[in-house]
């Protein structure tokens, strides 16, 4: 299988990240816009921004967490020349817990749910390291 396959979900995080920071952007606007918020208090306390910008923030916070993992584990699999289909599919449905913990997040901020995404993502890149894992100890073998 084409190694440079990883970098389609690799992008794909990167995107949503991306289309985080574009969804901040303009839910602070319609903050300023609709004036629900002082700007020189919320420069000093993030937290005296409305909830709907908040969750959004801290949505971010999160695309810098396990993600990061996920980058390296990315690389790794890349340079180890280890992506098979499964590995691919792996990659892909990481991204899709991302999307789905990042929507709940960001619209009903229901945590069961953020929470069931966030583990299953977290089981799926556990089990992509273990993959690397593998494939150094196949490596050291020879």
């Amino acid at each position: 299988m084409n190694a440079h396959l990883i970098f389609g979900p690799l992008l794909a995080q990167m995107l949503l990240t991306l289309g985080m920071f574009g969804l901040l952007a303009a839910r602070k606007a319609q903050s300023v816009r609709l004036k629900k918020v002082d700007l020189k208090q919320a420069a000093l306390d993030h937290s005296e921004w409305p909830a709907e910008v908040v969750k959004v923030s801290n949505n971010i916070a999160n695309q810098f967490e396990t993600p990061i993992l996920f980058y390296i584990v990315c690389l790794a699999l890349f340079q180890l020349n280890a992506v098979s289909a499964a590995v691919l599919m792996l990659a892909w449905l990481y991204v899709a817990t991302r999307c789905v913990h990042g929507f709940v997040h960001v619209r009903s901020n229901l945590v069961p749910i953020r929470l069931r995404a966030f583990s299953a993502g977290l089981l799926i890149l556990f089990v992509l390291m273990l993959v690397i894992f593998w494939e150094l100890a196949h490596a050291s073998g020879n």
